[in-house]
């Protein structure tokens, strides 16, 4: 890492209610979607909300970053363009695009940051993007540390990496299945995540190896313990996934991640936070009381067992303890931690399937739930529905503020006020008054540092108050008078701060530098003619059509993925040695029969969609 590097944590924005709470949450930057063109249709707001969001985020030096990350048609490309430029003029940072079409177009000076969705896996890939003007890359997760660490002594890009959240089974962009059974495209942000359904496994006698199963269903990623590391590898921003989580999650896995890094960065004296400000959690933030699947660290240190919750595909929550005792409407676990009236509780049944049971009451060690439903001695309990903690995450608990310093100095025509912040930015007002010599000037001078030291609804913690006299009697100054004074301080270093954010620009410079293949199929994504013309200017000579173009679907690979069945099941010898299952595997569901594919040389799988 630089000694110049800033570490930003990045965290959803649903829209800008969830926007300027994870900002008071500590996030240094924020990613929101417009209306249209995101890869979560659902999370789209209108560009006024935006600038809103921006204007709030860049006082405190925070950035907002908007999705553009669907893949784009013909009749969508000049919306596209006029919509980057909006973007561009009510100050957004930078544009998070998957569709390489938008490189050709007349685009404003503004960041380029490639998708995940732009399958940013290979170290051939990532210089590719940074050689033709991306910025940053977002990694894809399936990246180890040491594989991130490769990238970045092999290319001088941002890398940005999630650290927490829900998880593709497939490749980010490379998931067509979808698309494939409800014309819903991943690529178009309407995926309707047929990963998360029950599968049998079955063999090419039709033998069921496993029944009914959750089998592509991965837990959620948690990188906190490893947030170090990836420092070390060269990543600079940590995004957190949740454009469709509630707002209690935003607030609570911002803020854990803030107390996270911000010890990281406490013994390195030479990094930094990327915006300012100190944030003040009001309550201990912990990822296991917000929605949850279990969690996995995925291929941080490589391969790993258990990455999927076979079982089910709910959030399971916190585990509390295990069953002691069970009687006729109550029962009792032995645990750390207290249970109150309306949580939602659950445990999985000695068939493995789900339950969820309801607190009614709780009296002493006894809970009482409103249904017993078939909960046995032995069963471990998890909370999925934590009323307290929601109920006090409802609230406003955190605060951001700019530090800051006020001096107070008489002149011959009034006075003269001025402001200095965190970040020594500077605002001076002069107000002219006819003044008057304080009868007691202790008082009056007490009276000044008290009426500035308050900040009312401004995000502003004054810690020091001079008063300058000189040689002139210390003034009485009215309330009234000191009130509107320090109100009009405020507004307008608040305007300033704004207009003084370190926006960063960039004009991006078309060029022909070569694309590591000649050939590329559906799965670059090409879906409009500006795609088409980037990639021949880049050398490629044959270009299929994407995937949601295609009228013939039968036969091709519709999931592409590192994680593996085989491993995760123990049927897997390794690379060099033949998989101790049949050659040939399926998924099935109530409907089709998906034959797998495995590239144990590369260990990936592949699903096919049948014919």
């Amino acid at each position: 890492m630089k000694s110049t590097d800033s570490i930003e944590l990045l965290a959803p924005a649903k829209n800008i209610e969830f926007g300027k709470a994870a900002i008071n949450h500590g996030a240094d930057a924020v990613y929101i979607g417009y209306s249209r063109f995101g890869a979560r249709e659902a999370a789209g707001n209108s560009l006024s909300d935006i600038e809103a969001l921006i204007n709030y985020a860049h006082f405190f030096h925070a950035r907002v970053y908007v999705t553009i990350n669907t893949i784009l048609y013909n009749s969508e490309l000049e919306e596209v363009q006029q919509l980057i430029h909006q973007l561009y003029n009510i100050g957004t940072d930078a544009i998070i695009i998957q569709d390489m079409g938008i490189l050709e177009m007349n685009l404003p000076p503004i960041p380029l940051h490639a998708s995940t969705q732009t399958h940013n896996f290979q170290l051939e890939r990532i210089s590719f993007l940074e050689k033709v003007g991306f910025s940053r890359v977002i990694l894809a997760r399936e990246l180890s540390i040491n594989e991130i660490d490769k990238i970045k002594r092999h290319t001088n890009i941002e890398l940005e990496a999630f650290v927490h959240g829900a998880l593709c089974v497939s490749f980010s962009g490379q998931c067509y299945l979808s698309q494939a059974l409800a014309n819903r495209s991943a690529n178009r942000g309407v995926c309707a995540q047929p990963c998360r359904s029950s599968f049998d496994l079955v063999d090419e006698n039709g033998n069921i190896l496993q029944k009914d199963k959750h089998l592509l269903s991965l837990r959620d990623l948690n990188q906190s313990s490893n947030i170090e590391s990836l420092i070390d590898a060269g990543v600079t921003t940590f995004k957190i996934e949740g454009r469709l989580k509630d707002i209690e999650y935003v607030k609570n896995i911002t803020a854990y991640y803030r107390k996270e890094i911000d010890k990281i960065l406490g013994n390195r004296p030479h990094a930094k936070r990327a915006s300012s400000g100190s944030v003040e959690i009001a309550f201990e933030p912990n990822p296991l009381r917000s929605f949850n699947r279990g969690f996995t660290s995925h291929f941080a240190h490589g391969r790993q067992n258990n990455m999927a919750t076979h079982h089910t595909q709910k959030a399971i929550g916190q585990p509390l303890g295990k069953v002691i005792r069970v009687e006729n409407n109550w029962f009792s676990i032995e645990s750390d931690f207290d249970v109150a009236n309306d949580d939602g509780l659950c445990f999985f049944s000695e068939k493995k399937r789900l339950v969820g049971i309801k607190v009614n009451r709780v009296e002493s060690n006894r809970i009482y739930p409103l249904d017993m439903n078939g909960l046995y001695k032995g069963a471990q309990i998890f909370r999925n529905s934590d009323k307290a903690f929601t109920n006090l995450l409802k609230r406003n608990v955190s605060s951001r503020f700019i530090a800051c310093e006020i001096s107070i100095e008489p002149n011959k025509n009034g006075l003269t006020i001025t402001l200095i912040d965190e970040d020594n930015l500077c605002t001076s007002l002069t107000q002219i008054l006819t003044l008057e010599p304080a009868n007691e000037p202790q008082k009056a001078k007490q009276t000044i540092e008290t009426q500035l030291s308050k900040t009312g609804e401004f995000p502003f913690r004054v810690t020091k108050v001079q008063v300058k006299v000189a040689d002139r009697p210390i003034p009485f100054v009215t309330l009234s008078q000191l009130n509107s004074l320090r109100r009009k301080l405020f507004e307008t270093h608040s305007q300033n701060r704004i207009q003084k954010h370190p926006r960063e620009t960039k004009t991006l410079i078309p060029n022909s530098h070569p694309y590591p293949q000649s050939h590329i199929d559906f799965r670059a994504n090409v879906s409009n003619r500006l795609a088409e013309k980037f990639y021949q200017r880049h050398g490629v000579n044959t270009i299929e059509p994407a995937f949601e173009l295609q009228s013939q679907i039968a036969g091709e690979e519709v999931m592409t993925m590192r994680y593996c069945i085989l491993h995760e099941l123990g049927y897997c010898n390794g690379k060099e040695k033949q998989p101790k299952t049949p050659k040939k595997l399926f998924l099935k569901d109530n409907n089709k029969t998906y034959p797998l594919h495995f590239d144990c040389k590369n260990c990936e799988m592949s699903i096919i969609f049948p014919h």
